[in-house]
């Protein structure tokens, strides 16, 4: 938890930044960039050793982060000092968090039991983006145990429409009644 509230503290602050140079977008691409390198697990571990001084880890941030923006570096090598990398995944979720609600748009994330293809998509996007009357920045994934039909995230709103939710209502209803004439 407190590395998710650090992490918040720098987004915010990098945020502010970024707006005072008018390149929220940009940074927030660099961040990005950042937080792929970041979840490398050998890049990682290097720059978590112990024995390692800080000025190597120092240099290899520098060398694989080297078209990233300055100032993004800087806090880099902030974290990188002060052995706080674990912490570069929030940063760039509450960065990522500050973007979206600066541009107006919301993450909505769809369950589905088989991969969706594009025109489904862009259907779904378009029920939501009408539903919530904003712009929706939409990501999938596949969870098999579903069964079928989908399950919108929007924020901390859940809408789950899956056969395995009727399924468990449904059971869930017969339990009652069974147990109600009894």
């Amino acid at each position: 938890m407190a590395k998710q509230l650090s992490g918040q503290r720098y987004a915010q602050a990098i945020f502010d930044l970024a707006q005072e140079n008018n390149q929220v977008e940009q940074w927030g691409e660099d961040l990005a960039v950042v937080s792929e390198v970041f979840q490398d697990a050998d890049f990682s571990a290097l720059l978590k050793h112990a024995d390692m001084p800080v000025a190597d880890k120092l240099n290899a941030t520098a060398s694989v982060l080297a078209n990233v923006n300055p100032l993004i570096r800087n806090l880099v090598d902030l974290l990188v000092s002060k052995n706080s990398v674990d912490t570069v995944p929030s940063v760039y979720t509450g960065y990522t968090q500050l973007l979206d609600r600066h541009l107006g748009r919301q993450r909505v994330e769809i369950t589905t039991a088989v991969a969706l293809e594009g025109t489904e998509a862009d259907r779904i996007s378009a029920f939501v983006t009408s539903l919530i009357k904003s712009e929706v920045v939409l990501t999938t994934k596949v969870d098999e145990s579903i069964l079928g039909g989908l399950v919108i995230q929007i924020g901390d709103q859940l809408l789950d429409g899956s056969t395995k939710a009727r399924l468990d209502s449904l059971r869930n209803k017969l339990h009652t009644e069974i147990a109600a004439s009894v």
